[in-house]
């Protein structure tokens, strides 16, 4: 009867479609209402922000419906057709009502339900009044009920006609102080916690995650409006999420739930086992979806590929064959979700969804002067806390930092302003390990900034950083340390410094050889940045990378771990002295064996790219093995079907060569094949 609509899959005060109940019998529709009216006087232990005594005469008066609707139920009348109508108008606004009451009690959604007190109000008043419509045409005269009963329904009648349902005073009082408090940090004033105190107190605010649980979901609403084209609310958003991110900073002393957050994050982790990682790539691309939508047929592809589908004028679903009317998709937010937490638990990096031009404007902007003013006082506080606090405070603001810098451009920008990252460099030596943690993800954040890198590297931070990768206190810290060296080896300058750093690349390779694959990945793509500097080239051979790699080929079963360690391979393959260090361990043919394993299209990219140089630098021994091998060619050439594809160009060159030499082999000619050909014996 009713349509349950998860709430993750609306945005807060947009309701869907709600459906008259058309040719249902009337138990039933008796029934879904005594249900719906249940619901609704079950809201009455709620917590509400803001419209608290609006909401509360509103579940009275549905109290007073829910008597009256059991008492039918209980005593089984047969109603008129003319009751049948007035229940089920009835029956549209009461799912309307409990999709109003659920977003006003929201956890998470405090603020901003007090900021849209008055859009709510006038929900409430629209809702109410429709009631009483409804019940306007409900011949009660016909209906067996009692009288004391039927007085109540008239009552409730009457008092729905007139209620006025108007913002309430203290909503409005605590609104304003809001939008005091975000005017003085347009004007970078910095707020009395005594104001900031008071706004929360009357949210009903009180811990640190409850802070956060509001940042989270006006984080998620301003991605949302980003999407549409007006984005009339951003800056309002923007605001909000300033002055909660401020308060979670300057306020809550002690960060609460970290602990349900862990527990959760491996209940994640078990569910996740549960799934077929093969659902969460696109039916299209086959790609992992990052901005997953939902077509009529109930198939969800990702946005921009199936957009492109139906604007090519396809009518059909690709899965299913079956006709498709509408072009209008809807995001499956519990869908990527659960990507992005696969994604998180198996180190796979993220790509931010569809719309990538808008996402980048929107971290690079602050989306409202309130915004700026708010983040620019949190760094400045953040700073000071981390120069001239007490080590809990120390720790408690990297922490912040940590998550302030995760996502967002222009908070980087900032804190690097505000001169936090020489105190989190000096916090990496804490022999407390949560404090270590949070500095070097933090730092990890900042390091995407182009001039948090320089900071970091002026101050000593590049030999602190290995350091930390080679001695860290916990297995994490060791990775997020590789994870930071990655982006800092994006300046040439920094990857000649770290190569010069005689433990570096010993260090990434020992996190090759563990055990956790997120270790692995960071350790990989880090070798493979430094490796664009010359210099790295005998520095990565020295340190033994070959047998941890090709070792690495043949262990792992993670595909994205294969395709970064053919491309390091392929990298050092590209000088001699790589070639005769990659044959030196009997590797070549493990490396063939990988084709029959189908490796990633990146991969096989790789792959091409690393057997082209064996041969071009491994001469004729190389290419005879090759050649002999059956199932290499046919591969080789069923590349060349895409056009354009570097792989396809990489094999081109290799199938020529394999020709030449099959030539030569024929016509009998000892001409060398290869200028470059040197003795290397192949195992």
């Amino acid at each position: 009867m009713t349509r349950k609509v998860h709430a993750s899959s609306r945005r807060i005060l947009a309701f869907p479609a709600v459906h008259p109940c058309d040719a249902v019998a009337p138990a039933a529709l008796l029934a879904s209402l005594v249900h719906l009216a249940t619901a609704i006087c079950g809201y009455k232990s709620r917590f509400f922000a803001a419209n608290k005594r609006n909401i509360r005469e509103l579940i009275r008066q549905i109290g007073i419906l829910l008597v009256f609707l059991e008492e039918i139920v209980d005593r089984r009348l047969d109603l008129p057709m003319s009751a049948v109508l007035s229940f089920s108008e009835l029956h549209v606004t009461l799912q309307k009502i409990v999709f109003l009451l659920e977003d006003c009690s929201f956890a998470g959604a405090r603020l901003m339900m007090l900021m849209k007190s008055e859009s709510v109000s006038n929900h409430l008043r629209v809702l109410i009044r429709a009631t009483a419509t409804a019940l306007d045409v409900l011949p009660l005269e016909l209906i067996d009920v009692s009288d004391e009963v039927k007085e109540l329904v008239q009552l409730t009648m009457r008092q729905a006609r007139r209620v006025r349902f108007e913002v309430e005073a203290d909503d409005r009082r605590a609104s304003k102080d809001v939008l005091l408090i975000l005017d003085g940090f347009k004007e970078e004033a910095v707020p009395d916690r005594g104001d900031l105190r008071r706004v929360l107190d009357y949210l009903g605010i009180r811990s640190w995650s409850e802070c956060n649980k509001e940042i989270k979901f006006l984080d998620a609403e301003i991605g949302s409006e980003w999407s549409n084209t007006e984005r009339r609310e951003v800056a309002f958003l923007s605001g909000l999420m300033g002055f909660m991110s401020y308060c979670r900073c300057a306020l809550c002393d002690v960060v609460d739930g970290e602990f349900g957050e862990q527990l959760d994050k491996r209940c994640i982790s078990e569910v996740l086992n549960c799934l077929n990682p093969d659902d969460f790539r696109c039916p299209i691309t086959l790609e992992l979806m990052t901005d997953p939508v939902t077509i009529e047929t109930g198939h969800t592809y990702e946005r921009s590929s199936i957009l492109k589908w139906l604007r090519a004028g396809n009518s059909i679903c690709p899965m299913t064959g079956e006709q498709v009317v509408s072009m209008d998709v809807v995001p499956n937010i519990a869908l990527r979700r659960l990507i992005q937490q696969y994604c998180s638990v198996n180190g796979i990096p993220i790509s931010e969804p569809g719309h990538k031009n808008h996402d980048i404007t929107r971290t690079v902007d602050a989306g409202s002067l309130a915004a700026e003013g708010t983040m620019k006082a949190a760094a400045n506080f953040l700073a000071g806390r981390l120069a001239a606090g007490t080590s809990g405070e120390r720790n408690k603001a990297a922490y912040e930092i940590r998550l302030l810098a995760k996502t967002n451009i222009f908070n980087r920008h900032c804190l690097a302003e505000a001169g936090t990252i020489p105190h989190l460099l000096h916090l990496l030596s804490s022999r407390d390990s949560s404090s270590q943690r949070n500095a070097i993800a933090a730092l990890l954040n900042l390091s995407k900034h182009s001039k948090s890198k320089t900071i970091m590297a002026e101050n000593g931070g590049l030999e602190l950083i290995v350091d930390v990768l080679r001695k860290g206190l916990k297995m994490e810290v060791r990775e997020l340390a590789a994870a930071t060296l990655y982006y800092l080896a994006s300046v040439e300058e920094y990857r000649k410094l770290i190569g010069e750093i005689p433990e570096a690349f010993p260090a990434l390779l020992e996190l090759i050889k563990t055990r956790t694959n997120r270790a692995k990945k960071n350790a990989l793509v880090s070798i493979f940045g430094l490796l664009t500097f010359p210099d790295n080239h005998r520095r990565v051979l020295a340190s033994g990378a070959v047998p941890i790699l090709v070792n690495l080929l043949t262990s792992s079963e993670r595909e994205d771990l294969v395709t970064d360690s053919l491309a390091v391979l392929a990298t050092l393959a590209e000088k001699p002295d790589g070639t005769i260090a990659i044959l030196g361990t009997g590797a070549l043919h493990l490396i063939l064996q990988i084709l029959s394993s189908s490796p990633s299209r990146p991969g096989i990219e790789y792959y091409v790219s690393l057997l082209l140089s064996l041969c071009i630098n491994g001469g004729k021994e190389v290419v005879s093995v090759l050649v002999r091998n059956p199932s290499l060619m046919g591969a080789l050439y069923s590349l060349l079907a895409e056009d354009n594809s570097r792989a396809s160009k990489k094999a081109r060159s290799l199938i020529r060569v394999l020709h030449e030499f099959c030539e030569r082999s024929t016509s009998g000619l000892v001409t060398p094949a290869f200028p470059q050909e040197r003795s290397v014996h192949v195992w």
